[in-house]
C-alpha cells in the first residue's frame, strides 16, 4: 500500500509569489488543506536553506503535514524532514534510501516513461512527471509531454504518479482520467491572487474526479 497519502503536491518558488513572503503564502495554503510541501530553493546557499527550512517546518508540523527537500538529503537528516525529492539525473534513489531510512518519503521528477520506470524499479515512493502542458518554468526541460506518456506511465508504474507542468483546475479532470494519482503545482497556488480559493479549487477538482483512472482502465 502507497505510503502517499496527499493529492496536491505544493512546490516552492519565492520568486513567483508576486512579490510576497513565501511563508505567509506557506501557512495560508496549508490551513485551506495543502498536506505535502516540496522546499525547492536552488539558488540559496546551505545556510540560508536551512534557516528558511526549519520555518518551513515549522508551518507544516503546525498544520500536520509532510515536508520534502528538494535533493538535500543532509538537509533531510538535518531537520528531521517527512522525505527528499530528487531529480532524474541525481543521487541513486537506493543511495538516498540507504541514508533515510525506510520510512522516510523520496519523490524523483521524470520527463519520460524511461525515468520514470527506473524510479519506480530502484525503490522511489512517487514519481512527478511532467511538464504535460506548457509553462515558462519547465520550458528549458524540453517540450510539453502531453497526456500519452502519462497513460503509459500511469499504466506501467505501481507507485502514485503525480503530474507537472501548466496544471490549472481546468485540467485536474484530463490528467485524472490519464492515470495521475495528483497534480504538483508552483505558481497556480503561489502567484494567485488568493491562496486559499486557489487551493480549494485544485482540491475540489481532485476530489470530484475520485480515484484516478489508470490507463489500463480506459
Amino acid at each position: 500500500m502507497s505510503r502517499v497519502n496527499f493529492s496536491l503536491y505544493l512546490i516552492t518558488d519565492r520568486h513567483q509569489t508576486a512579490g510576497r513572503p513565501l511563508l505567509p503564502l506557506l501557512d495560508g495554503a496549508m490551513s485551506a488543506g495543502v498536506k505535502a510541501i516540496q522546499l525547492r530553493e536552488k539558488d540559496l546557499d546551505t545556510r540560508s536553506l536551512l534557516h528558511l527550512a526549519n520555518d518551513v517546518l515549522a508551518i507544516v508540523r503546525k498544520h500536520g503535514g509532510r515536508l520534502l527537500v528538494n535533493d538535500r538529503t543532509d538537509l533531510v537528516m538535518a531537520l528531521g524532514a517527512d522525505g527528499v525529492h530528487l531529480r532524474a539525473d541525481s543521487m541513486p534513489v537506493a543511495a538516498a534510501r540507504r541514508l533515510l531510512g525506510p520510512d522516510r518519503l523520496i519523490g524523483v521528477s521524470a520527463h519520460s516513461a524511461e525515468d520514470a520506470q527506473q524510479a519506480e524499479s530502484d525503490g522511489a515512493d512517487f514519481i512527478v512527471l511532467g511538464p504535460i502542458y506548457d509553462t515558462p518554468s519547465k520550458r528549458p526541460y524540453g517540450d510539453p509531454l502531453g497526456l500519452r506518456p502519462l497513460e503509459q506511465v500511469s499504466w506501467e508504474s505501481n507507485i502514485p504518479i503525480f503530474v507537472i507542468g501548466g496544471i490549472t483546475p481546468e485540467r485536474v479532470s484530463d490528467v485524472r482520467r490519464a492515470g495521475a494519482f495528483g497534480v504538483a503545482v508552483v505558481s497556480a497556488i503561489l502567484a494567485s491572487d488568493n491562496v486559499d480559493i486557489a487551493v480549494r479549487c485544485l482540491l475540489e477538482e481532485l476530489q470530484s474526479c475520485g480515484s484516478p483512472i489508470r490507463a489500463r482502465e480506459l
